[in-house]
């Protein structure tokens, strides 16, 4: 009685030892588990990141944007660092380049159609 699990340890111990079970009960788990995060997790993020990159990389005057913030607006003037939007006739803010989200959804007149909405 008290050498039953003294004799399981030792047989669990054998068969074990190809380390076969071991492979099977912890690496391959990891494994998967890892190309579950990456395909789920990491490469979506990754490949949105990286089409933002070429989006504000692309940015030209008189395309219209929409900042993080919210505000839509035409670009004025670009700069290496920060953008010139005119939001509002007359009405001009400076806005860092990294703070834009997307292009603007509403096309061409875009503040012009969101004031009519």
């Amino acid at each position: 009685m008290w050498f039953e699990g003294i004799a399981y340890a030792q047989q669990a111990a054998q068969n074990t030892s190809t380390g076969e079970q071991v492979l099977f009960t912890t690496v391959i788990p990891l494994v998967f588990l890892f190309a579950i995060f990456y395909f789920i997790l990491i490469r979506p993020q990754t490949k949105k990141a990286a089409d933002l990159q070429k989006m504000l990389a692309a940015l030209k005057r008189n395309d219209e944007v929409v900042t993080t913030g919210g505000l839509i607006g035409k670009i004025v003037e670009l700069k290496e660092k920060t953008v010139i939007l005119e939001i509002a006739p007359n009405v001009r803010v400076m806005v860092e380049r990294a703070q834009i989200a997307a292009l603007s959804p509403y096309g061409r007149g875009g503040s012009k159609a969101a004031a009519k909405d």
